[in-house]
């Protein structure tokens, strides 16, 4: 059976990207289109836009006619909470990839989880969330005698610094470290600004061109550095993990769920 899928952001380069793999996929059918009510796409084929046009779905503005089984949702945490309720109105799961959000809509994320599945995923590369298993053993290992830096690059039209990634990544980092995240986060250096203190993560940002996205962890000690990156070269990796995600979320319990989840490797951090 086909898993229905509905793209929230669809006019977005994620969205098209995604869009276009579940075009190209037969287990998937894309069923719904959705873009902020002002948008100047809104009733045009998602095909002219997406530059495919097999796909015939017109972009909406506030709600999908045709029934889905999950809406992947790569937009700005504005839009989060409407599109919440509309899978909780419909019974269907969500996938959030959406970055920037804050306590509020952690909450809003959490309340869901307890009505239908939702899969909160910073980055849904898979190579990225096996960095941050990696990040974390390292950080058990090295977190103590080892200073801890996150460097993140991406392409000029970004919005939010750090990336949610490099927030995911320094999350595992403190776990491993025992911190308290985002409490032991170093967001900003200007000016004199005394030594390192002991026990904190550095984060610095890279804005330009058209960088995917790049995210490098370096542990630094005396006389040696550790590093972990991880390099995209086509934001299609990230439309692959995504649609692989949807269809593990299709028809799940409600509750809230990591791609850790969807690639089963959370045991590998362990004691």
């Amino acid at each position: 059976m086909k898993v229905k899928v509905a793209i929230a952001g669809v006019a977005g380069k994620m969205g098209q990207s995604i869009a276009r793999e579940l075009s190209d996929d037969s287990g998937y059918e894309l069923v719904g289109a959705l873009e902020h009510p002002d948008s100047p796409f809104i009733g045009k084929s998602l095909g002219d836009i997406a530059g495919t046009p097999s796909i015939t779905v017109p972009i909406q503005g506030e709600e999908i006619i045709n029934p889905f089984d999950v809406m992947v949702d790569f937009t700005r945490p504005e839009g989060l909470k409407s599109h919440l309720d509309l899978c909780i109105s419909s019974g269907s799961g969500i996938l959030v990839g959406t970055t920037g959000l804050g306590s509020i809509h952690r909450a809003l994320i959490d309340n869901a989880s307890t009505k239908i599945p939702v899969l909160y995923a910073a980055n849904t590369s898979i190579g990225v969330n096996l960095c941050a298993v990696l990040v974390e053993m390292a950080s058990r290992a090295l977190g103590k005698i080892f200073d801890i830096e996150v460097i993140e690059a991406h392409h000029r039209d970004k919005v939010d610094a750090p990336s949610g990634t490099a927030l995911y990544l320094g999350e595992a980092a403190s776990r491993g470290s025992g911190l308290s995240f985002p409490d032991c986060g170093v967001f900003a250096r200007e000016g004199i600004t005394g030594k390192r203190v002991l026990g904190t993560i550095g984060f610095s940002t890279i804005r330009g061109g058209d960088i995917a996205g790049e995210h490098t962890v370096l542990f630094i000690g005396e006389k040696e550095r550790i590093e972990i990156t991880h390099r995209a070269t086509d934001r299609v990796i990230f439309a692959k993990g995504a649609i692989r995600a949807a269809k593990w979320l299709s028809g799940r319990k409600p509750g809230l769920y990591t791609m850790k989840d969807v690639l089963e490797i959370d045991g590998v951090v362990q004691k």
